[in-house]
């Protein structure tokens, strides 16, 4: 599930009927670090689905914004909204020039969301992205496996790894629950 973006790391996972996603607070522009606490995840529609984002931050605020417009459009429908973002993303001029990533996810379906017009949902009901997506996919994947941790830890610890390893991102863990 890697993609081209430096600078962040989000994971998302739905387990044991809650949904959590983190990501790391690190921006970067070349080779620089310009900021170590920045907050990658938000909620959208009411507190019901969890976001995130890798990429440009203004162009990933423009597409939470209309992430939660289709949200409303399709009262919470995330399935249907996550389309029709994807649909308006492929086709509009505009919006075919943004350059993130975004992932969502509710307390049932996880999806990532590309401007290519790609909506993935994994199996295993985990989502990751962004230059540490490998890593934090390997860990994720692992602890969900083998131990009975919670979403949250998952989600911490995939993080935490991911930012010994990948130099684009760092250990300053944003978190956001769905219970």
């Amino acid at each position: 599930m890697g993609n081209n973006f430096r600078s962040t790391t989000v994971v998302g996972i739905i387990r044991g009927g809650k949904a959590c996603i983190a990501s790391d607070g690190q921006v970067t522009f070349g080779d620089s670090v310009l900021k170590h606490n920045a907050k990658k995840v938000r909620t959208l529609f009411k507190g019901e689905v969890l976001a995130g984002f890798a990429g440009g931050v203004a162009d990933a605020l423009a597409l939470f914004e209309r992430m939660e417009k289709k949200l409303q459009e399709f009262n919470g429908n995330l399935e249907k909204a996550a389309v029709e973002l994807a649909r308006d993303w492929r086709s509009d001029k505009v919006l075919r020039q943004l350059d993130a990533v975004l992932v969502v996810l509710n307390r049932e379906r996880a999806f990532i969301i590309t401007g290519r017009g790609d909506i993935l949902e994994p199996d295993d009901k985990i989502v990751v992205i962004g230059s540490g997506s490998g890593i934090a996919l390997g860990v994720a994947r692992a602890l969900v496996r083998h131990t009975d941790l919670d979403a949250r830890t998952i989600c911490e610890e995939a993080i935490r790894i991911a930012s010994e390893i990948n130099i684009y991102t760092n250990s300053s863990i944003s978190v956001l629950e769905l219970n």
